[in-house]
């Protein structure tokens, strides 16, 4: 019997039911504990400042589609954003740069002003197509932060090579920056050049924290969980390995 895939399929099985239980505590009402997060805590005090300046904020969703994971979490951030300008009534720019994420982004910020329970306060010309281009699409969004002057840029999604162009241009500007992207190649640009950068997986959580959604809350707190126990059993096998404990070693060993 090959038995050298044991750890992985205790490994998925601990994940389930992990996910269940965290799930289901999080449907019936019970609080689940997220750490706050700096970049997220700054949202209400960055609109709160555009409000009191009568500026527009910007709201960047950057060059990925609407399956991609990051977008999808730059979608709540936006509700979570649209909700808080549509009750301070202060305007929120979102030029996108492809047709699906502009149509789940109008929709978005719709429900968001419907929720906030200001409907007529919606103007679908704030959330609008620019080109699918990306060093056009950067130039045109340049310049409407150049000419706006926004309070505040939220770059929130896929970045590539753009990334420090939006960010130097929104200094420029004299915005406060709040950036979330899991793309590890564009983290030391935004680190270096906005007030508040979400690392990898807090844009993750930084939705779930938002939304509060069940589903959301109770995969993020399974995936803590289980990160935790496999990182004891890493560090227990290294343990077993040095110190020759065969058993242990043979316990945590996998063998594709």
């Amino acid at each position: 019997m090959h038995t050298g895939k044991i750890p992985i399929g205790v490994a998925a099985i601990t994940f389930t039911v992990f996910l269940i239980i965290f799930i289901s505590s999080a449907r019936k009402g019970k609080k689940m504990y997220v750490r706050p997060l700096a970049g997220i805590n700054a949202v209400d005090d960055a609109i709160g400042r555009a409000t009191e300046m009568g500026k527009p904020i910007l709201y960047i969703l950057g060059l990925g589609t609407a399956g991609d994971i990051a977008t999808i979490a730059g979608f709540t951030i936006l509700s979570r954003v649209a909700k808080r300008t549509a009750e301070y009534q202060t305007k929120v720019i979102v030029p996108v740069q492809d047709p699906v994420v502009l149509a789940v982004a109008q929709e978005t910020v719709r429900t968001a002003y419907l929720e906030a329970g200001r409907p007529d306060q919606y103007n679908p010309e704030n959330v609008f197509f620019v080109t699918s281009m990306q060093f056009p699409y950067v130039a045109a969004v340049n310049g409407i932060m150049l000419r706006e002057h926004p309070a505040t840029n939220f770059y929130m999604g896929v970045f590539y090579a753009e990334s420090l162009i939006l960010a130097e241009t929104g200094n420029i500007a004299g915005s406060i920056q709040i950036s979330g992207t899991d793309q590890v190649a564009q983290l030391p640009f935004f680190v270096a050049a906005t007030d508040y950068t979400l690392i990898g997986e807090e844009l993750y959580a930084a939705s779930a924290y938002l939304s509060q959604e069940p589903v959301q809350l109770g995969t993020l707190k399974a995936q803590d969980y289980t990160k935790a126990i496999v990182m004891a059993f890493i560090i227990l096998g290294a343990i077993a390995i040095t110190a020759g404990w065969p058993f242990l070693r043979n316990l945590v060993t996998i063998n594709l």
